[in-house]
């Protein structure tokens, strides 16, 4: 791999392998989603991919040249270095060393979230390696962009007034709007309509369905509630509620029962492969009897919500608190 030189930063969505590559920038969910990515193209090269990992704030002063000197078994290796906004000055002394030549058979990912140190490490990656941009998105116009590769990405069609709809209800953090565009894709069939993004989120600012799901998949009872509460004493429907615990739930219950890659199970899924590595990381949480018992609590609150019920409220607030206490503490 030759060097790439760049004069502009990259979307995450345009990262592939290059000796060195550096993830710049606060926003932790395009850095996760880049490193995602590039793990799947390198495995798909080298199914034996060997990964190695250092925190630059407690590096020790060779471990770079250690880590990229080639494997015994030939395996190619892939070297992820995060936290270079502490970097020690071991690290930038061999970070500098790497950065003039990269590494062969091998490539350094290299995570910095932001601030002055190391200047002149970033500096010279910036100007001889690909950058991966992970700027939060912070302007209506990024986030709609956002919202619309998503479902370019997944050939699903969204109506620009949805596109606003949707980031107006729920784009206050980057990783909540990829969750709710997940959502409606897993939720809905064909074209996304203004009054679809009105059914699931309408009626909210800052609370919504996927923060309530989201925090009860946590185990953080006392957020869900508060939170849940918030969204019906502001106009919240109790079924799009529950229909966010239900998405979420489903999606761990599928690939619980799958085995393999996770970009083999997205396939066999018809799943976003970004997606289906996080259920991997968030089912290790939860017993299988936990999940089965609150898959049902959740399909019975469902049922509820839509008028089996004299108090959906009560409904949707039972099966939250349900599935928060049900997730084995991190």
């Amino acid at each position: 791999m030759a060097k790439a030189t760049q004069s502009n930063a990259l979307s995450w969505r345009d990262i592939t392998p290059a000796p060195l590559v550096l993830l710049s920038g606060p926003e932790e969910y395009f850095a996760q989603r880049a490193r995602d990515l590039l793990r799947r193209q390198l495995r798909q090269e080298h199914p034996d991919l060997e990964i190695t990992s250092f925190d630059a704030s407690e590096y020790t002063a060779g471990s770079l040249t250690v880590a990229c000197s080639p494997s015994l078994f030939g395996e190619f290796k892939l070297i992820e270095v995060t936290r270079l906004e502490a970097m020690n000055d071991a690290f930038l002394s061999d970070g500098l060393a790497l950065a003039a030549g990269g590494a062969e058979d091998a490539v350094v990912l290299l995570r910095h979230g932001g601030g002055v140190r190391g200047k002149k490490l970033l500096d010279a990656l910036k100007a001889a390696w690909p950058v991966i941009d992970c700027q939060p998105l912070k302007k209506e116009t990024d986030k709609n962009t956002f919202v619309s590769a998503e479902f370019r990405a997944a050939n699903r069609r969204i109506e620009g007034t949805a596109v606003t709809a949707l980031v107006q209800a729920v784009g206050s953090q980057t990783a909540e709007l990829a969750g709710a565009c997940q959502q409606l894709m897993e939720d809905t069939t064909g074209t996304i309509t203004a009054e679809v993004v009105e059914k699931y989120y309408g009626g909210r600012v800052e609370a919504s369905a996927f923060k309530v799901a989201d925090a009860a998949l946590d185990g953080d009872a006392a957020t869900a509630l508060t939170t849940l509460r918030y969204a019906l004493d502001t106009g919240a429907d109790p079924v799009p509620l529950v229909a966010a615990l239900a998405a979420k739930l489903r999606t761990l219950a599928r690939v619980a029962g799958s085995r393999g890659s996770a970009s083999l199970i997205a396939k066999e899924l018809g799943m976003q492969p970004w997606l289906v590595e996080q259920a991997q990381r968030d089912v290790r949480r939860w017993t299988p009897e936990n999940l089965r018992r609150c898959v049902q609590a959740v399909a019975e609150a469902d049922a509820q919500v839509k008028g089996l019920s004299r108090d959906p409220v009560y409904a949707v607030e039972r099966v939250v608190h349900l599935v928060a206490t049900s997730v084995r503490s991190r």
